[in-house]
């Protein structure tokens, strides 16, 4: 048995075949629920990084045969220190040390480009959900990776969407947000809230929980948010934005994002929701999710589920998104090794 690892190339289409049908393979057996792998998004994640990021990949062949795959992203621009990992090895050839020879190679490719830190999740399954196999994180822990934040993914279903409390609850966000009003669009951002956006998303990280993950805040601004359009344009991603404006300043000070691939119109992704801290206490988020799934049914007829994810520390998402319908799927938990 010889396990063989080579670095992908953006332009060795046959490589790119390879590392998806792992990819696909790996999901389908691990997640069945999620939606099958768009193989555009994967194949511009290589080809296309998101903006002040570097992207290695690379293939492991079992007896010339490709086994296991893996993509490194590696910030530039902040977390300089840090790596997040995505490993996975075809359900046929698990066990035979394939995730193993992957590792260790990560782990040189982490140390001769200076990384302290990588991060990976891993699914498990939650007392009476749907069974999960929990391999990736046992992987994890025999790597020497810790835990370091438990996620719990929520799912919506549209279809059994109660709308009369919906509606309610609409009422209740508009009577307390007195002095905001609701803007949407979709994809670009318009030009005169792209700084509010750009300060939105960079405050994300340091408001949500992040439990023990050693990850700072991001420098995002006009430009990287315009790169990370550009990005998402590659991926097909089909974005839907809702924001509440406080008409005293003109700033947009709350923000929402759901968005859609182009494989799988049954699903749907609830992105970030943020509201600047000057401006929270008036059920903006509320609002602003709320008008937004709406539009987004209105423009997704053949929408079928809406996934979330929240650290499982973060109550005051999670009772909102359990007020709009969302109810718990499984685990994921954040893991960290240090190298």
């Amino acid at each position: 048995m010889g396990i063989d690892i080579a670095p992908i190339e953006p332009a060795d289409q046959a490589a790119i075949d390879g590392a998806y049908q792992i990819r696909a393979a790996a999901e389908a057996a691990d997640v069945p629920d999620f939606p099958p792998v768009c193989r555009r998004r994967f194949e511009a994640a290589i080809r296309h990084p998101m903006p002040g990021t570097e992207v290695v990949a690379a293939l492991a062949r079992l007896d010339g045969v490709p086994a296991g795959y893996l993509r490194l992203d590696l910030p530039q621009l902040d977390n300089t220190e840090n790596a997040s990992l995505d490993l996975a090895v075809h359900p046929a050839h698990r066990r035979r040390g394939v995730g193993r020879a992957l590792h260790g190679h990560c782990v040189r490719l982490l140390r001769e480009r200076g990384r302290k830190r990588v991060f990976a999740p891993a699914v498990s399954a939650l007392p009476g959900g749907p069974e999960r196999g929990g391999a990736g994180g046992a992987f994890a822990a025999a790597t020497g990776a810790r835990p370091a934040l438990a996620e719990v993914r929520r799912r919506l279903d549209p279809t059994r969407l109660d709308r009369a409390a919906l509606d309610d609850l609409l009422a209740d966000a508009r009577s307390r947000a007195a002095g905001y009003r609701v803007v949407r669009w979709y994809g670009h951002t318009p030009a005169e809230y792209e700084a509010d956006v750009a300060y939105l998303d960079g405050r994300l990280m340091a408001d949500v929980p992040l439990g023990d993950l050693e990850w700072e805040p991001e420098n995002i601004d006009v430009e990287r948010l315009r790169g990370t359009e550009r990005a998402l344009d590659v991926r097909g991603r089909r974005r839907y934005h809702q924001g509440a404006v406080h008409v005293a300043s003109g700033r947009l000070v709350a923000w929402t994002l759901l968005d859609v691939g182009p494989s799988a119109p049954w699903h749907a992704f609830q992105q970030i929701t943020i509201v600047d801290p000057d401006h929270r206490g008036r059920r903006l988020g509320l609002l602003v999710k709320i008008e937004n799934l709406r539009h987004l049914l209105a423009h997704e007829p053949e929408l079928r589920a809406v996934d979330t994810f929240n650290a499982a520390a973060n109550a005051h998402m999670i009772s909102i998104n359990e007020r709009l319908g969302f109810r718990p799927v499984d685990g994921w938990t954040d893991w960290q090794l240090t190298i």
